[in-house]
Formats: C-alpha cells, structure tokens, sequence
C-alpha cells in the first residue's frame, strides 16, 4: 500500500506566499480535522463563481481517471510548453472521478503547488463519462476559447501553440489536432492498434462526410461560444462524444481548420478503451448516420 502520494520532482515547489505557510506549525487536532471541511467549502465557492481567476483566454479541460503518475508530468508540460504566450492566459481544469489509485490527492496537491489561478479540481463521486466530465467543467468556464486532451501524456502540450496561431491566422471556429494529416502521426501503437482507428475514421468518414480527417482525435481548440452551443444537443458518452461534437460542429457551418499532431501512446497506467467503447462507438456512429 502507498502511505503518501508522491508528486513528480519537476513540479514549482509550493509557494510561500500565503498565509498558512506563516502560522505556528503546532496544530491541534481538532484544528487539524477541519481542514477537510475547509476544503470542501472552498470547492463549493470555487463551483457558484466559476472556476479560475476570471482573467485567464484559456481553458484546459483535462478529465482524469487512474491517471496519478501520468498528470504531474502533463502539468509540468503544460507550465513549459505555452510559450510564447504569459501563463497567466491559462487555466487547467482537472475533472477527477474519484480514481481509486489516489489521482484526487494528486490533483489537490498540484493545485496547492501551482495555485488556484492555474489549477482548479473539479470533484466528481465516480467514474461518471467522458462527455459529463468535458459538459461539468464546460459549465463553470468563463474563457474566450476552451482546449479539450487527454491527460495520459498522448496529447503533447507544445501542439497547443501552434493551434492557437492557426485559430488566430485562419479566424475558424475550431482548430483539431489530426494523426492522419500535415505531419501527423502515432507511436507506440501495435498494428491492431491502429488498424482499429484507421478502420473507424474511415467508417465514419464515409457515412458521415465531415470534412475532418481524424473525426475520433480528441485534442482540440474551440471557442467557447461555439463549445457552449453545440453541447446541449449532444447525445453520446464515451468516446463517441468527440465524434458527434464534431459532426454537430460542422453541420451548424462552423469553420475547421486542422494541425497534425504526434499521437504518443500512454506510458504509465492501462488504456480506458474496452469492447464496452468500441460497441458503443459503431452504435454511436450508426445513430449520428440516422439523425444528421
């Protein structure tokens, strides 16, 4: 049994500048088994005002399951890899579903560490799906644009530059990254692997005619206006949520544009992708044919 989550030695040691840091280190305990309910009624402010501190252009939504060795290295990436732009432009929202290998503890370790300007926790009782954690998170945003990626180190933060300058160049809606185009490309996937993803892109593709070359990536820039939008109409779980958010996107007449991104597979943990996702993804795919 782990008696301590550990954080990643490449994280900002935590910051001196508040007050807790500055009181006696003699703690009671009772003073010390409030600290919980504090924190608790922190989260709770934090969820009515929205999260961040309001003056951020981005928001990061990263949902997390299982994922406690993976996200200190996603957040040290995300710290050094948004240049040339201020990080104060940024807010990351981790979306935790209550993993059971103590991602939580993680998360409001890395939120303590960076600060509640950078980082907000968004606490879920369960492992509740991947549309509800981007649609819980999307609720309390108040950024101009809104990045979705995976938290497994799959999705490289030093892509997003580069799809912010297309955003801006272009003037489009939505900027997606595509393993199948420009550049892009897959390492570490088996051939099943990635006879599998070819196979569903081409499938959908075919059905659904949506002018986007990697239909089930799910590392994208949008605009938040647009995000907020489509959501409600959105039906899917799963991984069937990415495709239809698109497919709704195009269908409204909203301008794509694409960058090729390198598409790594996880290191640590184990894939979240199951007979369960991909039933539900032809199921998903057949129902999008029917109604759009």
């Amino acid at each position: 049994e782990r008696s301590q989550t550990k954080i990643n030695p490449t994280m900002p040691p935590r910051s001196r500048s508040r007050g807790a840091r500055s009181r006696s280190p003699a703690r009671s305990p009772a003073k010390s088994a409030t600290k919980p309910k504090r924190a608790a009624k922190s989260a709770k402010i934090e969820k009515k005002k929205g999260l961040g501190s309001g003056t951020a252009k981005y928001s990061i939504i990263l949902p997390v399951y299982n994922e406690r060795e993976n996200l200190p290295i996603m957040m040290h990436l995300l710290s050094t890899c948004l240049a040339p732009h201020p990080l104060s432009d940024f807010h990351v929202v981790i979306v935790e579903d209550n993993s059971p290998d103590g991602t939580r503890d993680v998360a409001r370790q890395l939120q303590e560490s960076y600060g509640r300007d950078f980082i907000s926790v968004l606490e879920r009782p369960g492992k509740l799906g991947l549309g509800t954690a981007y649609m819980a998170a999307l609720s309390l945003v108040h950024s101009e644009y809104t990045i979705l990626m995976d938290s497994d180190l799959s999705h490289h933060p030093k892509f997003i530059p580069t799809m912010i300058k297309k955003m801006t160049d272009k003037g489009c809606d939505v900027v997606t990254g595509t393993r199948y185009r420009d550049g892009g490309g897959v390492a570490g996937w088996d051939m099943k692997r990635k006879i599998m993803s070819k196979g569903a892109n081409f499938i959908a593709d075919f059905l659904l005619n949506p002018g986007v070359s990697d239909l089930t990536g799910s590392f994208r820039l949008y605009k938040t206006s647009v995000l907020k939008e489509i959501f409600p109409q959105i039906q899917s779980k799963g991984y069937v949520f990415q495709m239809e958010v698109m497919v709704r996107i195009v269908d409204a007449g909203y301008k794509v544009e694409e960058v090729g991104i390198s598409f790594v597979d996880r290191i640590y943990g184990e894939s979240k992708l199951g007979a369960g996702e991909v039933i539900g993804y032809l199921k998903g795919l057949m129902k999008l044919f029917l109604t759009t």
